[in-house]
Formats: structure tokens, C-alpha cells, sequence
């Protein structure tokens, strides 16, 4: 993007912005500016403040100290329905909807037309649905329920209601988590489309290829405080993160492999396959090593991931550890093997958010600490203090609910209870997804000490960089089949997506 904006009007205006929560300073003195037609990246770590600055913004939280300026005139927005008769609407990244109504019902709830000034005019209602979703490009019947629609059309559906709302600013939060490639690809043409009618856009996200894509400027937050704005077409990704945490992240691709030639193998899989998804799968991983599976969406990695693990059955083929021919139908028959796997869906699969660090941690392991036929606490939490300690998670406590946490140090224990558990063979799914980057250089950090220590790394990611700076080795598939095994050292961003595209021929 990119586009030279400066003609446009500057339509909000942020100055000064401070907030207390009992005596946190969390926002001190931000500022931000926003023209018609511009989108606008905000980034900056969990916990920056970003947020807490969107709240205020639309009168979800009061500010402290500081002016809003929009479209020219102070504002003072006490809730959200007045921020949205301004004409500011928001998307979170949990959307907020009504999944037993229609999509009409969900666009136009509490502002539906009314027949006789009683009755609900469905019909009307459902023509104008229409009309709104066809005016932003989408193609979606008013009359389904919304339950039965994608992430990506549910949030379309919120885009044709903030339109039908008349929205002068859109702000979305972390739009694309759960989105598909195709998705995005279809979210980004609605914003293009917006941009293009004058619609200033806040685009909050940690995915540095889509604020490279879709924004014209970044404004970086760091710990409540403002640190400044760039055009997004004259700086880099090491840049933003420079801005964002004080430091680089990413660092470049790792150009040699650390792990030694003539380590031992850990896992061999041989000629693995399952339906369409599985075809033929054949690899082997080292003892020390961390081996990255990169891929484009449906590739397949995950399912081998699953197969492997045991959490979903394959139709032949076979799986050695350490020369041994070992036979998983489950789970538990992996974790058995020392096989664990961390899934890119650590709420749903991987974690109890209302249990503590401490039951978290120990959850797989507690018959190393049952004495006489009963759990020693004492023990157990010890042990969870020590992993994690070790792993320098941030928690007020062992005692602390796991939903309070961070998604980074979420993860980092799941890592302390397989580490607990005594695996030494870790598939990592999309290990840094929905956690910020200051968090991501702290997982990078952990990996790389689990690979010194002698445990074992599969690491399925889908940003590049990340395969790139962390692998001693890629495989890349495509439709289900490996498609290359590369030396990390030849495994350039060109080669891996030639890989990545190179489909079967008919």
C-alpha cells in the first residue's frame, strides 16, 4: 500500500491519551492520527496498550487525561452506541454475534424496519441485508443463520454492519487469526474497496506480511507509551519490531544446521498415509534437531503432525522411535514413547484455562507424585515451580488461573508439563500464533535451548521467517506429499514457495 495519503483530511485525532487502573499507568500520553482512506497499523506487544486505546476510543473505557479529536470536533463518547452513531465501529477478534439469528437479523438488530410501526418487516430488512452485503463485494444469503457461516463470512457480516451503520472509521482487532488464506485474501479486497470510499481504518494485528500488505502507515505502541508512526513503505519488519520491543527479533535465516551430521535418529516415519490429506510421508528426525515443515494452508502438515501423535488414525505406514517400530492408535501411545505435541489450538486442545500453572503443568504426570495411593501436592507443585522457573514463565503464582496469562507463557506451560513428563520428542504446531513478538523471541529461545538439551523438534509454522531462522532442516509439502527436503543453508523464501506450489500434474 503505502499511497501518498498527505491531501487526505485527517478525520481522528488522539492526543495526550493517559489511563490509570488502580494506580497502573496504563496508558501515558498516546497519541494518534488517522486520515480518510488511510489504514492505519497499530502494533506493539500484549500489554502495549493498544486495547486499552481502542476502548477509549469508542467509549468503552473513560480516558483520564488527553483530546479526542474527530472529524474535527472533541468528542466525548460515554459508551459504544455513541461512538457508533459517530460512525466508529469495531471488530473484535472474538466476534460478538448472534449465531441462532439470520444474517439480516445479526446486520440489523435493535434497528430493524417495522411494518405499522408493530410488526418486524422481514422482507425489508432481508432486501437491505442484501443490497449492504452486495455493496462490500459479498456474496452471502441474508436469510441463513449466521452459525452456519465461516470465521471469514461472520466477519464480513460485521463489515456489512458496520457499513450499514454508516462507518467513517473502522477499527478491526487481530482480523485474520482464524482466517484462511482465501479469507484474507477477500477480507483485504473489502478493505481496499472501504479505503477507496474514504473509510479510515485502525488495523491491529502481530502478522508482519499483512501490515506490509494492507496498511500505509504503523504506529508503534511499547508499554502504555506512544513511540511513533512510519510509512509502512519505507521501513522494514526488523524495524517495526526495533520499535516494538526495543530490540530485534527475528534476526536472520540460520545459515548452517547445529545439529551434529552423525546424530542419532529419534523418530523415522515411513510411507505414511491417510486418505487425501496423507500421501506417502517418509522422513527422519535427529536427535537434536529441529526440523521445520513449511507449507501453504491445507498442505498437510498438521494431519501428519496428528497421525504421528496418534489424535487422528492414518490408513497405512510406519512409525519407528529410536529403531523401535512402535504402534500409536492414541495419543496416550505417543506420550508413552515420549512423543508430545503442542497444537496451534493451545484453548481447545492443549490447555484448562481455569486450572492453575501448577495443575496445568503437572496434569500429564501425576503418577510420578502419588505416595500411599494419593497425590503429593507438595511435590507435584515443586516440580511445576522448578519447570517453570527454568522456562521463566510470568505468573504471580502457581496458584494463578491459566486464563490470566499471556498466550506466550500459556504456552510455555504446555512446554512445562511435557518437560515434566520426561518427552524429549516435541512437535511444535504453529508454536508463536496469536502471541505477540516480544513472546515469540522468548519461544525461539526455548525451542533452540530444548534442541542444545537433546530433545527433538518438529515445528509446523506458516510464516517463513520463522522456519528460517529457527530449522537445522525443512521439509516442505504440497497437497499432502513432501515435495522437498532441504539443508537449511539452501532453503531460500523462492525455493521453499516453489516447493510449496509444486502440485501433482493431472
Amino acid at each position: 500500500m503505502g499511497q501518498n495519503l498527505a491531501q487526505n483530511p485527517v478525520i481522528l485525532e488522539m492526543k495526550g491519551i493517559d489511563k490509570r487502573f488502580s494506580g497502573v499507568h496504563a496508558l501515558k500520553g498516546v497519541q494518534l492520527e488517522l486520515r480518510a482512506g488511510e489504514v492505519v497499523a497499530l502494533m506493539g506487544e500484549n500489554g502495549a496498550g493498544k486495547s486499552t486505546l481502542m476502548k477509549i476510543l469508542t467509549g468503552i473505557y473513560q480516558r483520564d487525561e488527553g483530546e479526542i479529536i474527530f472529524f474535527g470536533k472533541p468528542v466525548n463518547f460515554h459508551d459504544i452506541s455513541e461512538s457508533q452513531k459517530a460512525g466508529i465501529s469495531i471488530i473484535h477478534q472474538e466476534l460478538n454475534m448472534m449465531n441462532h439469528l439470520t444474517v439480516a437479523q445479526n446486520i440489523f438488530i435493535g434497528r430493524e424496519p417495522m411494518k405499522n410501526g408493530v410488526y418486524i418487516d422481514d422482507k425489508k430488512m432481508e432486501d437491505e441485508a442484501r443490497t449492504l452485503l452486495r455493496r462490500i463485494g459479498v456474496n452471502i444469503d441474508p436469510t441463513v443463520k449466521l452459525g452456519t457461516l465461516t470465521v471469514g463470512k461472520q466477519q464480513m457480516v460485521e463489515i456489512a454492519k458496520a457499513v450499514s451503520r454508516e462507518c467513517k472509521l473502522l477499527v478491526l482487532d487481530e482480523p485474520t487469526a482464524a482466517l484462511t488464506q482465501p479469507e484474507v485474501e477477500e477480507l483485504f479486497r473489502i478493505m481496499n474497496d472501504l479505503r477507496n470510499k474514504g473509510i479510515g481504518m485502525i488495523y491491529i494485528s502481530h502478522r508482519m506480511d499483512e501490515i506490509k500488505r494492507i496498511s500505509d502507515k504503523v504506529a508503534v505502541m511499547r508499554d502504555g507509551e506512544y513511540i511513533g508512526t512510519v510509512e509502512t513503505k519505507d521501513t522494514t519488519k526488523d524495524e517495526i519490531v526495533k520499535m516494538m520491543v526495543g530490540r530485534v527479533i527475528y534476526g536472520d535465516q540460520k545459515q548452517t544446521s547445529d545439529c551434529p551430521e552423525d546424530a542419532p535418529v529419534v523418530l523415522e516415519v515411513r510411507n505414511l498415509c491417510s486418505g487425501k490429506t496423507i500421501k506417502d510421508v517418509s522422513f527422519q528426525l535427529k536427535k537434536g534437531e529441529i526440523l521445520g515443515f513449511a507449507g501453504l494452508m491445507g498442505a498437510g502438515r498438521t494431519e501428519v503432525a496428528r497421525a504421528i501423535y496418534g489424535a487422528d488414525r492414518f490408513d497405512s505406514g510406519e512409525v519407528y522411535i529410536r529403531g523401535k517400530k512402535v504402534d500409536i492408535h492414541q495419543p496416550s501411545d505417543a506420550v508413552e514413547n515420549g512423543v508430545c505435541y503442542l497444537s496451534e489450538d493451545r484453548k481447545r486442545y492443549g490447555l484448562l484455562l481455569i486450572k492453575s500453572v501448577a495443575e496445568n503443568s503437572t496434569l500429564s504426570s501425576l503418577d510420578k507424585y502419588i505416595k500411599g495411593g494419593w497425590i503429593d501436592d507438595k511435590a507435584a507443585f515443586a516440580a511445576a515451580e522448578r519447570e517453570n522457573k527454568k522456562l521463566r514463565t510470568k505468573t504471580p503464582s502457581m496458584q494463578q488461573k491459566l486464563k490470566n496469562l499471556s498466550g506466550g507463557n500459556q504456552q510455555k506451560v504446555v512446554v512445562a508439563r511435557w518437560l515434566l513428563k520426561d518427552s524429549d520428542i516435541f512437535i511444535f504446531d504453529e508454536p508463536t500464533r496469536g502471541i505477540d513478538v516480544g513472546a515469540k523471541s522468548e519461544m525461539y529461545d526455548l525451542m533452540e535451548n530444548l534442541a542444545r538439551q537433546g530433545k527433538s523438534i518438529i515445528m509446523i509454522s506458516s510464516e517463513l521467517a520463522e522456519v528460517q531462522r529457527l530449522s537445522d532442516r525443512i521439509i516442505v509439502m504440497c497437497e499432502g506429499r513432501i515435495t522437498a527436503d532441504l539443508a537449511i543453508g539452501d532453503a531460500t523464501q523462492e525455493t521453499i514457495m516453489k516447493y510449496a506450489t509444486l502440485r501433482e500434474e493431472a
